[in-house]
């Protein structure tokens, strides 16, 4: 389980990134992060891998605490969290092969990583992966010479090779076109249910969040202001999470409405 205890983000401009939020993720479940440009989406996932250090509260994946954790200590505990980037983050000279076989740095040692020394058990399941993923026949290609959905699924592939407790997605599909972003949401939702792993999504198509997510969140302004069931984000709950301009007040006044609502 991960879970989020009071995350805040305080840049040193001052800006208010986070502002307290907590939430949960468990099981094999998909939870979808929503909300407007700035809300903090992708903030929340870089906190709680670290990639951006959270300003004060908790991070834990099951009975290890990610905030309390030495840099040392924390390069293994990344191995249990696999980061799919918006941007896919490949390491364009490379070949496919390579990419995908980055995801096992961690487990090695300083300089077989630095040598890229991987043993054949790791380029067997490096094959494996690409051929769950599609990309079989295309591992000595170069990462600039694919497709935009090809990249993706090398990013997919390179943190399904950690073999993580958790997947963090960030807006996977936001350099995609529809066909190809469907195409990537079907294999995240496959990887879910087979390799009984959560996944926690942001994601800025509110009909994808809800097509493929069994859990929706919606941040706005860096505070978390609705979270329930897909089928529970109706035109009320847009609303309260899209609403420009409202004040704290206003956006708990709406979602304590939305759940009374709910309730009757």
């Amino acid at each position: 389980m991960l879970t989020v205890n009071d995350i805040k983000k305080v840049y040193d401009s001052g800006d208010q990134a986070l502002k307290g939020l907590s939430m949960e993720v468990s099981g094999n479940e998909i939870v979808s992060i929503i909300g407007p440009s700035g809300a903090g989406k992708s903030t929340l996932i870089r906190c709680i891998n670290r990639l951006t250090e959270p300003s004060s509260g908790e991070v834990w994946l099951g009975d290890t605490e990610i905030t309390a954790l030495s840099s040392k200590e924390l390069r293994k505990a990344r191995r249990d969290m696999g980061l799919i980037h918006q941007e896919f983050n490949l390491v364009e000279r490379l070949t496919v092969m390579e990419n995908v076989l980055s995801g096992r740095l961690g487990y090695m040692s300083t300089l077989d990583a630095f040598r890229r020394n991987f043993d054949s058990e790791d380029i067997a399941k490096a094959r494996a992966v690409l051929r769950r993923v599609g990309l079989e026949g295309v591992e000595n290609d170069r990462a600039d010479e694919l497709s935009g959905g090809q990249r993706q699924r090398v990013g997919i592939a390179r943190a399904v090779i950690q073999r993580p407790k958790i997947l963090l997605v960030d807006e996977p599909t936001s350099a995609l076109d529809p066909e190809t972003s469907i195409e990537v949401m079907d294999l995240l939702t496959e990887i879910a249910r087979e390799d009984d792993i959560p996944v926690l999504i942001n994601i800025h198509e509110v009909d994808l969040a809800t097509e493929y997510a069994d859990r929706v969140v919606g941040l706005s302004d860096g505070e978390l202001v609705f979270e329930g069931d897909a089928d529970e984000l109706d035109e009320r709950a847009k609303d309260i999470i899209y609403r420009d301009g409202q004040s704290r007040e206003e956006r708990d006044a709406a979602k304590a409405e939305q759940q009374a609502s709910a309730g009757e």
